[in-house]
């Protein structure tokens, strides 16, 4: 076998073994999280005694982690790996001598020593491995924290067979067979091997302890506090809290307590290859945002509410079941793994001879926490008898953590631009020691060089990129329109299962969602250059499962009071606010011969989310499709027979794809270095008079699109109740999303604004048959009059959104030559892409405010006159300006866009260099 062969093999068993290894050690230390629990009912132990005592081995563990570091840096990880082991195993053997609870404490004590391997492993299984592989290697070692879920699996089953003892015996045997076998097949890690041929002095403990003094370390080891302290404190403290608050017994909760464990361990490998290959500060920022989130929805305690309404007083109950805590402290589990990798993976980078010294540090810090906060969770609920408690203080701790990193990294960056901005740190606790060799070693990968202008780059692998980030954007987009307009087909039905709300009420619940989710998209329409277009598109997509499961949870107890259901259709904003970042994200990708259709696929697909939802909710709420875990059906009235309706599936049945379009997202999309810039950058559209003109056209066009598509149910079934209308709701936006999808080249080809003006006056053609076939309503036929009027209406629509989004980056480029006359080419196109991103973003939330007043129009119309005759003829007059407006200003002899709109269309294969 050749060296570069041998040497991989050394460092696949060197790898393997440590794993197994680290597994076996922390499933002894966290023995007490199972074992522990019959131990303080044989002792008559309160929670904060009980507290301590998960807690002490813990302790010992972190505080030894640091001496043991230092000996792996000196004597090597094979001796000092071993001894650990078999140290461990004598300790948990004696376990079974102790009886009362200071001889526990004592022998925890002790247990404690298998703990401290992770800093042996860490610092010998990173000697084997280059930097690029580093994160890898150790995120594959670090799962070993899977062994805290193997305790919660086997331990159970151990005890009850066979009492605690034998739980201790035999994992004690596990151990000491482990570290014999490591001992036999492991081989010293280079550095050991290398000084040893040199007949080299280890250095003194003194020096190993050097780097400790740097402030950095002991800064960067708070992060580690949160991602495995409170792991480890978890993983003691779920089975308690399990029994307790949802009266499992101890086997049910041992395995639901792993449904934590194992995603907090087994994924850390995988953090590790994200950390590698996108960057430790994302993987940060992800732990921290989705941490924050979980454990405030954790700590939410059981509550009873009383609502004062003119009604009467109505009560409703508050509280989070069995099943969704454990998927959320799953959820909490994969990020916290995925953070504990991005942690470890700056060690060896910045300390490479002294890893296992601030590995010890680091760890030790983050042990601590697995022995202060049991302690903590303990009293609180003492204190407090809140048993939420913990979750309260784990989401002050991990905001505190999120926000203080996240304006570390502001001021970091404040004041430095341009190449300087590459050669930071990805955090800033490490900018004293940051040197050249260490620029860009964790940063991940960012598209730098992005010209999809030359056709060169584009036909050499642009595309490719340039079509995967849409194709992976248009599902994203669909569900969150789906999750903006569930409402539209919700409120037709919350009637017959019990909710007694007015008409007025319920237009109000349709037309929520549209007026929260034109606000949010104000917002969100400069977040792509601000944040990058791959993490707020996945961090936009998790989102949308608030609404979603809010939904399924509401509509399933008639004693909802109606302020929550405004809440929810509020948070249903979420999906209308996606739409503004996904345009923006995606022109930035495209040449501008391509840019009218690719915007075309990615919003008129991404519409058709308004179609799928008027389709797909009316059957799958009459399916228990969930079984017994979406709920009991509502029995409803079906002429003579009562039928039953699942209408919470109306928000659970997006729940499974939203998951998977945010992995998607993550994991296949790219940032552009590029496309950055800041609100402040882009805050100059508001100085552009065509941001403002194209507003009010696009208003013409998707503001009545989404406003349609809002009010046609509801509208149709107030106007003709005979007729069923949510059989044919979904063919409206269907038919919009379609037109736009399949109609964006036409703007490629005879030019935006020509074809916008042809859009206006159709609009005007399918209100006045809409106004037609209402006045003859009574007449025989006169729904389906009414109903191709619509469609008209929708199809003209989407050809509209296409078309204006087309003029957007034509107007820009004309302005920027006007604007910039003394800059080069290739400054002004930069200048106009990121101006035409911002005002597609801008453009897009101001026309959204159609799904909002349009459904409320049709509503106030029928207060105030008895029909909606006078809001149709308020729209057509609209339309007359837009027309008006797009031919002076745009297409008319003159006008800015005229002579660009009859050049022949250049591609990007002939396009000339600028």
């Amino acid at each position: 076998m050749d060296a570069a062969g041998s040497s991989t093999k050394r460092e696949s068993r060197a790898l393997w073994l440590s794993t197994i290894s680290f597994t076996i050690c922390f499933a002894v230390w966290t023995i007490f999280s199972i074992i522990g629990i019959r131990i303080k009912q044989e002792l008559g132990l309160n929670d904060t005694e009980f507290g301590l005592l998960v807690g002490t081995p813990i302790l010992s563990g972190s505080l030894i982690r640091l001496v043991l570091g230092i000996w792996t840096d000196q004597y090597g990880g094979r001796r000092v790996y071993t001894a650990v082991m078999l140290s461990a195993a004598v300790a948990t053997y004696l376990l079974t001598w102790a009886h009362t609870y200071p001889g526990f404490l004592l022998a925890a004590f002790f247990v404690g020593i298998a703990g401290g391997s992770f800093a042996v492993g860490v610092a010998y299984v990173s000697r084997f491995y280059p930097a690029a592989k580093q994160g890898t290697a150790l995120g594959i070692f670090g799962a070993g924290n899977v062994g805290a879920a193997v305790t919660k699996f086997l331990a159970p089953f151990v005890l009850v067979a066979y009492g605690w003892q034998a739980v201790a015996q035999i994992w004690a045997l596990a151990i000491a067979v482990m570290g014999i076998i490591f001992w036999i097949f492991s081989d010293e890690d280079p550095v050991v091997r290398a000084r040893r041929e040199r007949h080299q002095q280890p250095k003194s403990a003194w020096l190993e302890l050097a780097p400790l003094m740097n402030v950095q370390v002991w800064r960067f080891a708070l992060y580690y506090f949160f991602v495995f302290g409170a792991f480890v404190a978890l993983s003691l403290w779920l089975p308690q809290y399990l029994i307790k608050v949802y009266g499992v017994d101890i086997k049910t909760a041992g395995m639901m307590a792993a449904m934590f464990s194992f995603p907090a361990s087994v994924f850390r490998a995988y953090g590790g290859h994200l950390s590698d290959r996108y960057g430790a500060r994302r993987v940060m920022y992800w732990t921290l945002l989705v941490g924050a989130a979980a454990t405030f929805l954790l700590s939410y305690p059981p509550t009873d509410y009383l609502v004062k309404t003119v009604n009467g007083t109505v009560g409703f109950h508050l509280e989070m079941g069995l099943v969704p805590f454990v998927v959320t402290v799953f959820v909490l589990g994969f990020f916290m793994a995925l953070g504990k990798a991005a942690v470890y993976k700056h060690i060896p980078v910045y300390y490479p001879q002294n890893v296992g010294a601030v590995g010890g540090l680091v760890g030790m810090i983050g042990g601590l926490g697995g022995f202060v906060l049991p302690i903590a969770f303990g009293a609180l609920v003492d204190l407090t008898g809140l048993w939420t408690s913990c979750f309260m203080l784990l989401f002050v701790l991990v905001t505190t953590a999120l926000v203080w990193m996240h304006v570390s990294i502001r001021q970091m960056e404040r004041g430095v631009v341009g190449e300087a901005l590459k050669k930071l740190p990805e955090l800033p606790e490490m900018l004293d020691i940051h040197q050249p060799q260490h620029v860009g070693a964790l940063s991940g990968a960012v598209l730098t060089d992005w010209r999809p202008e030359d056709a060169a780059f584009w036909a050499g692998g642009g595309r490719a990129i340039a079509r995967r980030n849409l194709w992976i954007s248009i599902p994203a987009l669909l569900l969150s329109f789906a999750v903006w307009q569930v409402w539209s087909v919700v409120v037709a039905k919350l009637p017959s299962v019990g909710f007694q709300f007015t008409t007025d009420q319920l237009f109000w619940l349709a037309a929520l969602p549209g007026i929260s989710g034109a606000v949010l998209r104000i917002f969100y329409s400069f977040m792509v250059p601000i944040f990058g277009g791959r993490l707020w598109t996945t961090l936009a997509t998790w989102s949308l499962l608030l609404p979603a499961v809010g939904i399924g949870y509401a509509v399933q107890n008639p004693a909802t009071p109606y302020p929550v259901f405004l809440g929810l259709a509020l948070l249903c904003g979420f999906g209308g606010g996606n739409f503004a970042s996904s345009m923006a994200n995606i022109s930035f990708f495209f040449p501008r011969a391509e840019k009218g259709n690719a915007l075309a696929l990615n919003a008129g697909l991404g519409n058709l989310g308004v179609s799928v939802v008027q389709f797909v909710v009316p059957i799958v709420i009459t399916v228990g499709v969930f079984g017994w875990f979406g709920g009991d059906p509502t029995a409803v009235k079906s002429g003579n027979t009562e039928v039953p309706l699942w209408l919470q599936n109306a928000g659970f049945v997006w729940v499974p794809f939203i998951v998977a379009s945010a992995f998607a997202a993550w994991f296949g999309m790219n940032d552009i270095a590029s496309a950055k810039a800041s609100f402040t950058d882009q805050a100059v559209i508001f100085q552009r008079k065509h941001n403002w003109i194209m507003c009010w056209l696009y208003t013409g066009t998707f503001g009545s699109f989404i406003g349609y598509s809002a009010g046609f149910p509801l509208l149709t079934k107030t106007q003709f109740p005979a007729v069923d209308a949510l059989q044919f709701a979904f063919l409206g936006p269907l038919v919009g999303a379609l037109s736009r999808s399949a109609t964006g080249w036409m703007a490629d080809k005879w030019g935006g604004g020509r074809v916008t003006v042809g859009v206006f006056a159709l609009m005007m053609v399918g209100v006045l048959g809409v106004l037609y076939f209402l006045g003859i309503k009574d007449q025989p036929g006169a729904f389906w009059g009414f109903f191709a009027m619509f469609l008209l209406l929708f199809f003209a629509t989407g050809v509209g959104n296409a078309s204006t989004f087309q003029m957007i980056p034509n107007i820009m480029r004309q302005e920027m030559n006007r604007l910039m006359p003394t800059a080069d080419p290739a400054t002004r196109l930069r200048q106009a892409e990121k101006e035409s991103a911002a005002i597609t973003g801008f453009t897009s939330a101001i026309a959204a405010f159609g799904a909002f007043f349009i459904p409320k129009s049709f509503g106030t119309s029928i207060d105030l006159t008895g029909g909606v005759q006078a809001a149709l003829w308020g729209f057509f007059i609209f339309y007359v300006t837009c027309i008006v407006i797009t031919w002076a200003v745009y297409t008319r002899k003159g006008g800015l866009l005229h002579d660009i709109e009859r050049r022949a269309r250049i591609s990007p294969a002939t396009q000339p260099a600028e």
